[in-house]
């Protein structure tokens, strides 16, 4: 940012309100059994003291715990520290929510442990630490986070996309690609270490506080972070952070970052977030050092810390580029990154294995989906990412009928006339290189 220019102002739901049917469009996403017409007008307005009251009798109406259970169920989570699954949740369903309902009213309500596991992480030997919280305990944070988020979401920033209604990673590579072409290629490629583990838990409180006075509310947030933790060696009360996989998780920690996001707005730059995620595009390095300058402090007064290596500033038009929302930026294109690539190899050699007992056309319908699914969201990276990836399925694919003939090894050879391309798009294999062909002759009519 240049000085002495004018600082911008962070983008925000529109302060004028609007009556009938364009205010539930604007508001569309909200649970109409918690948001009336009357608290969105209120929300938009603005409340007195800025700050909302009474808001626990909204959590614990039975009603709104009952849609609170369908949103659980819709999720197909897997059991808790109870070991109580969703259908057996379900089958005392009216007993369940009553009591919770009971307990929240007379305070009695204590949220359980959560059991934590571990999931893999692509191209990393550590996995990622996951909370699974109980089904009833999902359900009252349900419940909660239907009637906060509108409260919080009303000043989140305009450039922030991660675990917001109506924005997804779309958006956020959208916004990337239009500010590259307008020529921001120095970017600042922020990493935050071990984000979600080392939020401190005043702060995030204080920031609740700022717009919630509702004493309930605030203790119940406070037990959902003190909620003591349990994997296969030892158990304990987390002091920081908050577990990847609760419900409240991901708006908490839009909370936690919203001031940076106002931050960066306020100072002119151009930062585009997605949950920790984060890359800020620069017209030129001087400006992208005082980027990375004022985060560096932010970061420091957050209690958070940069990763010392990930964290740095890049010029997209050299070699190198970066990373974002699985896709790699550089020198004016972008593919999907290694790891991405990596993740589809290994979801496909799981359903490709040489001793799979199942027919070519069932192997190809179980692909198809994922294929298509990893497509769908990878259709915009180069051109020369495709072929080989096809080249690649139909080789494992070749070794299954390979084998099955008593051959040994990977199809090869003869085996490419004895099973030419022709044969795989006869049963249906979706070619990601077809797919992409066609969308960009789609593009250009």
């Amino acid at each position: 940012m240049k000085d002495g220019e004018e600082e911008k102002k962070p983008s925000a739901v529109s302060a004028t309100t609007k009556r009938g049917g364009e205010m539930w469009d604007r508001w569309s996403w909200v649970e109409p059994l918690v948001w009336t017409e009357r608290m969105l007008t209120a929300l938009e307005q603005g409340v007195k003291g800025g700050t909302w009251y009474s808001l626990i009798d909204k959590v614990c109406r039975p009603a709104v715990l009952l849609r609170a259970f369908a949103k659980v169920k819709a999720n197909k989570g897997a059991a808790g520290v109870d070991r109580q699954t969703v259908a057996m949740f379900e089958q005392r369903l009216d007993d369940n929510i009553k009591r919770l309902s009971e307990e929240l009213i007379a305070g009695t309500y204590r949220p359980r442990e959560i059991r934590r596991v571990m999931i893999p992480k692509p191209g990393e030997r550590e996995g990622r630490p996951l909370g699974i919280p109980t089904v009833r305990d999902r359900v009252v944070q349900t419940a909660l986070r239907m009637v906060l988020e509108p409260i919080f979401e009303v000043d989140f920033a305009e450039h922030s996309y991660g675990f917001r209604p109506g924005r997804g990673c779309k958006d956020a590579l959208r916004q990337v690609e239009r500010l590259l072409k307008a020529g921001f290629t120095w970017v600042v490629d922020v990493d935050l270490q071990r984000y979600f583990d080392t939020i401190d838990h005043d702060r995030l409180l204080d920031l609740v506080n700022e717009r919630v006075s509702d004493s309930s509310i605030r203790t119940l947030i406070g037990a959902y972070l003190q909620q003591r933790i349990v994997d296969e060696v030892q158990a304990w009360v987390p002091g920081e952070g908050t577990p990847q996989g609760a419900v409240l998780s991901p708006l908490l920690s839009n909370i936690y970052l919203n001031p940076l996001d106002q931050l960066m707005a306020r100072k002119g730059f151009d930062m585009i977030r997605y949950a920790d995620d984060m890359v800020i595009l620069c017209r030129n390095q001087a400006e992208a050092e005082q980027a990375f300058a004022l985060v560096q402090r932010w970061v420091s007064e957050a209690a958070l810390t940069l990763h010392p290596t990930k964290t740095r500033i890049v010029d997209a038009t050299q070699r190198g580029g970066f990373d974002f929302l699985g896709y790699h930026f550089e020198r004016k294109y972008r593919w999907p990154r290694k790891k991405s690539v990596q993740k589809l190899k290994d979801e496909l050699r799981a359903k490709t294995k040489r001793t799979n007992g199942h027919s070519l056309e069932s192997i190809i319908t179980n692909v198809n989906p994922l294929l298509r699914g990893w497509f769908e969201y990878f259709k915009h990276g180069h051109y020369t990412t495709f072929r080989p990836l096809d080249g690649w399925l139909r080789m494992r694919l070749r070794s299954i009928l390979r084998r099955r003939r008593g051959g040994k090894g990977r199809g090869r050879g003869a085996d490419h006339q004895r099973w030419p391309n022709a044969f795989f798009a006869a049963y249906g294999l979706f070619s990601l290189a077809t797919a992409h062909t066609a969308v960009c002759q789609s593009s250009r009519r």
